[in-house]
């Protein structure tokens, strides 16, 4: 568990905002092409972005470009709202990101789960205790994409001092209210499978849910949010059916589009954050932009 501000554990009952990675046409990072996304997302009221994350093509990036990425979005955001960064890989990569996250402020740490495919449960747990001892008080959201180490583990995990929260991301809502029935009652649990999945995921448990879609259109994340807290699912529905194309064409290609469909969004309201890099399919098919261009413009974004 995690010593942290009610501030904080509040921001992670709320919307972390996924931030994308921009690059030019020369595959430079380009930070400063996020200062509309951010600024859009902190007038919108979005509770946390995150720098470092999947949508920000983590694990694309050299370990220099992710602390750079860091170090930009600390100094845009400027204290407005949290900023969580994103740490993984191998253990020592991911230790050596944590000590540099503390030394830059961040607020929190979001650990990727080691894709290794050889990672054994007890292996994940000492991942997180070294991961957790480097970033030295700082709190870590755990973020979980196989629940197949098992709700026991899950909880083991969340038990480490300075775990405060999890990042749900499996299609398993029953597994992971059994989870939060099992864990201690201040483990934030978040759904980390965007709007679409919000509804099941809030309906057991998860507080708040992380989003793509700030980049693009944060004001309609909030409004989603707002409606499940006020337990009104048949709007919270309305609204993610608006905007279901954009997850549609984002879970495309074995994911492989989940990133390029907010690069390509990004480029038709005429804030081009560059391509993604391999292995992310880059650009979108004919087809796949058509049908975003329509629906950004069904629901007036564009």
């Amino acid at each position: 568990m995690a010593d942290i501000s009610p501030a904080l554990r509040k921001a992670f009952t709320g919307i972390s905002g996924i931030l994308v990675t921009p690059f030019d046409q020369q595959d430079n990072i380009q930070p400063d092409k996020l200062d509309p996304i951010i600024d859009r997302a902190v007038a919108a009221n979005v509770d946390i972005l995150v720098v470092n994350g999947n949508t920000g093509e983590f694990y694309a990036l050299q370990a220099h470009e992710a602390e750079q990425m860091m170090h930009a979005v600390v100094e845009k955001v400027n204290g407005r709202v949290p900023v969580i960064n994103g740490v993984g890989r191998s253990v020592n990569e991911a230790c050596a990101l944590a000590r540099a996250s503390k030394k830059a402020g961040v607020d929190a740490i979001m650990v990727h789960q080691p894709p290794d495919p050889f990672a054994a449960p007890r292996g994940v747990l000492e991942y997180i205790r070294r991961v957790a001892d480097a970033a030295d008080g700082l709190p870590l959201m755990l973020y979980l994409r196989n629940d197949a180490i098992g709700i026991d583990n899950i909880v083991r995990l969340t038990e480490i001092p300075g775990v405060a929260g999890v990042k749900w991301a499996t299609q398993a809502p029953m597994k992971l209210a059994q989870a939060i029935r099992s864990a201690a009652p201040d483990i934030v649990w978040v759904c980390g499978l965007a709007e679409t999945w919000a509804p099941a995921m809030y309906a057991v448990g998860a507080q708040g849910f992380t989003s793509g879609l700030i980049n693009i259109w944060p004001q309609r994340s909030v409004d989603i949010l707002e409606a499940l807290r006020s337990g009104n699912y048949k709007e919270a529905m309305r609204l993610i059916g608006e905007v279901e194309d954009f997850e549609a064409i984002r879970a495309e290609e074995l994911n492989g589009t989940n990133v390029t469909g907010v690069k390509a969004a990004l480029q038709l309201l005429g804030e081009d954050c560059g391509p993604t890099r391999a292995p992310a399919a880059w650009p979108l098919t004919p087809e796949q932009h058509a049908r975003m261009e329509s629906m950004l413009r069904r629901v007036g974004v564009i």
